[in-house]
């Protein structure tokens, strides 16, 4: 089975040039595995793609709110109609998750391919994208009202997003680089628990002694790897610069890309590298959390994004690190007494702060 894995991935997109072979791809026994719906039974689903059921679209197609007999609510993904690239997303994402099974990985309910249809079928998140929690303003249609996170709900939902990578990246074999980490892809479940989805670009890692793939720039400018976007070279570490940046977006509530700010100022990954040193990042807090946040955690948290943002790859650490450190920072969470903040490092003098600081990265 494993080795069907692989083979089904390497014939989906080999180099990132060539098209899926639409028969190869139809008749993969992985396709056989897993549930098929027919395309009548999922227009009844979501009531005829019906707008008001629409949950989500991007440049892959639409995403719609539905419900199956014997299933209950889903979401379905109607990717957009022709293209190599679409078709090829379509394959690569079935493999995936038809295989991969993980607490924070999305669970394929089943797929539809049919004439020139493809759709895939989840677990439906009523809470909607990390994206539509952390910028509110800009979500419509995601699930439920979007509300602000706490501090608390936004390290949860780091150390898990974490341990996902760190199945894709450590457990499987070969390893699988996710690709495209970023907050809209990051689905919430009703504990917060956050869920990787849309696996189209996840492309199989370096076997052996090699350290990279070599492959067409495929990403989200911002979460984007610069190494990788320069050069191609794709690795675990390119993922592992991505979830910096997430990591991040957490810590200050604000995009990787801020359009709003001056030329030089608006990727969010250079404001960090731009303070110098770690003393001056409690500026970078999102105002949103209005002071309810541990102050040792908060730069243990951005120690950790430093880190993952490092331009050297192979300095980068690895996910089984980054997990480890986080759950450090999750064992200190934000309490509060009487109304008023319990927290002790409010105060602490920048030996004590440098001190927290050291911690992350010994943790690591």
């Amino acid at each position: 089975m494993v080795s069907c894995f692989i083979s089904c991935l390497r014939r989906a997109h080999p180099d990132d040039g060539d098209p899926c072979t639409s028969p190869s791809a139809q008749t993969s026994p992985l396709l056989h595995t897993t549930r098929k719906f027919t395309l009548a039974q999922l227009s009844a689903a979501t009531g005829g793609f019906r707008s008001s059921n629409l949950v989500g679209e991007g440049g892959f197609g639409r995403v719609y709110r539905g419900r199956l007999d014997h299933v209950g609510e889903v979401a379905v993904k109607k990717l957009r109609r022709g293209g190599a690239q679409g078709s090829r997303e379509f394959m690569v994402e079935c493999t995936m998750l038809m295989l991969l099974h993980h607490p924070n990985v999305v669970s394929l309910v089943g797929y539809c391919a049919q004439a020139q249809e493809r759709l895939l079928v989840y677990e439906f998140f009523p809470r909607g994208s990390l994206d539509a929690h952390l910028f509110p303003a800009a979500a419509g249609g995601q699930g439920q009202e979007p509300n602000k996170l706490g501090w608390d709900a936004r390290v949860k939902v780091a150390v898990g997003t974490a341990r996902g990578l760190r199945y894709l990246h450590e457990v499987v074999t070969p390893p699988v680089i996710y690709r495209n980490l970023k907050p809209s892809n990051i689905l919430l479940g009703d504990d917060l628990s956050p869920m990787l989805s849309d696996l189209g670009l996840s492309k199989l890692g370096p076997v052996g002694d090699d350290t990279h793939v070599s492959t067409r720039v495929m990403g989200t400018y911002g979460y984007c790897a610069p190494d990788y976007a320069v050069t191609g070279k794709l690795s675990v570490k390119s993922d592992v610069y991505s979830f910096g940046v997430v990591l991040l977006e957490l810590i200050t509530g604000r995009r990787a890309i801020d359009a709003g700010r001056d030329e030089e100022q608006r990727l969010l990954q250079l404001q960090l590298h731009g303070r110098g040193r770690l003393l001056d990042l409690e500026g970078l807090a999102d105002p949103a959390l209005q002071g309810r946040y541990p102050r040792r955690g908060l730069y243990q948290a951005a120690v950790i994004a430093s880190l993952c943002l490092h331009d050297k790859p192979n300095l980068r650490p690895t996910m089984s690190d980054v997990t480890k450190a986080l759950e450090h920072v999750a064992s200190q969470p934000w309490v509060a007494a009487g109304g008023s903040v319990v927290d002790d490092d409010r105060q602490q003098t920048g030996g004590s702060r440098r001190g927290a600081a050291a911690a992350a990265a010994a943790a690591m």
